[in-house]
């Protein structure tokens, strides 16, 4: 009888779950809808647990929130990372979003959205709106674990 394959690490059997999802690259399955605040958040967790560096990414939806696509557009240090609304704004055109979800980590491993957090947040939400684009949500990664500014009441 063959031996089943061991993995090595806990981060080698998150890259495995990653691929297996086909959820690590720039795309989700068309039948794929984010139908609760969960599933975004799962999302989220899968892209951005245990890296070393704030990455920040948007999730993109049309208007009945299927996903369009799932991508990480900035990626910073261990403590910050720099935000471009004019990017995120053209990203939407070139998807045809209308509705998108962001999200980012806290390496350090808290998820206790920062001021600077809130407020790119808020610039986020007037530059999407300019285009009739929603910002749902921002979620925020770390130590395991995925807050929600909108239920947080900062949406």
């Amino acid at each position: 009888m063959e031996k089943p394959f061991v993995y090595a690490t806990e981060d080698e059997v998150i890259e495995a779950a990653k691929s297996f999802l086909d959820i690590r690259g720039h795309r989700v399955a068309d039948a794929d809808f984010i139908e609760s605040p969960a599933l975004g958040k799962d999302i989220a967790l899968m892209r951005l647990q245990g890296l070393k560096q704030e990455v920040f990414g948007i999730i993109w939806l049309t208007n009945r929130h299927r996903v369009i696509a799932v991508e990480e557009m900035f990626y910073g240090t261990i403590n910050q990372c720099a935000v471009y609304p004019r990017e995120i704004v053209r990203k939407a055109l070139e998807h045809g979003a209308c509705a998108a979800l962001a999200y980012h980590n806290h390496p350090s491993g808290g998820t206790t959205a920062s001021s600077a957090d809130r407020a790119i947040t808020d610039r986020l939400k007037s530059a999407l709106a300019l285009i009739d684009v929603r910002l749902l949500d921002h979620f925020i990664v770390g130590g395991g674990e995925v807050a929600s500014l909108a239920e947080q009441g900062y949406m």
